[in-house]
């Protein structure tokens, strides 16, 4: 009489309900020897339906699949190879730079050099500067000075002329009346 009492605890257990299916989101798993991330898919389940463009046509209960986000290049640096041990080779320019006392000194020694440089280009920019202007200056002068001994060998062509020329009498005044020409009259 006790096994019967078992039999509806066995019938219980048999009713349970089957677990729902529920889909996670796959995040992007990287195998140490993959260059690219795979595909991300999502599954809908719809449920019966009738077709929006068509009202004779009923879709039944099924799973759509959707790519979410297609597969692409793993830019981030890894290992080499599948079974690699050694990391990739990076750009110096990317590396930290090793720090001990003489990289230190190294470092201050070139600073202070660039400092030097570049007062020292300050000081040569001045003084080219300067130069600049007393050569336009000078450029000027110079074409004064020519502009000068022009007009200078022109005075001295006329003064030549005239030194040049034999000294003759004044031309007489001719007049056109019957007066002498030295009269007082008014």
């Amino acid at each position: 009489m006790k096994t019967y009492y078992l039999i509806p605890l066995l019938f219980l257990s048999a009713c349970s309900t089957t677990p729902k299916l529920v889909l996670q989101p796959q995040l992007h798993p990287l195998a140490a020897d993959t260059v690219r991330y795979p595909e991300v898919l999502h599954a809908y389940h719809l449920g019966r339906y009738a077709d929006p463009n068509d009202d004779l046509i009923m879709h039944e209960q099924h799973i759509v699949y959707r790519v979410e986000e297609n597969t692409r290049w793993d830019l981030h640096p890894g290992t080499i190879g599948v079974n690699a041990t050694s990391p990739i080779p990076r750009d110096v320019a990317f590396s930290p730079t090793p720090v001990n006392d003489a990289v230190l000194a190294e470092v201050n020694a070139q600073k202070l050099a660039t400092v030097q440089i570049m007062v020292e280009a300050r000081t040569l920019s001045v003084a080219l500067a300067q130069f600049q202007s007393a050569l336009q200056q000078a450029k000027t002068n110079l074409q004064e000075t020519v502009r000068l001994r022009l007009t200078i060998n022109d005075m001295q062509k006329r003064l030549d002329a005239l030194a040049a020329a034999p000294a003759q009498p004044p031309a007489p005044a001719i007049s056109t009346t019957n007066e002498p020409p030295d009269s007082l009259s008014p």
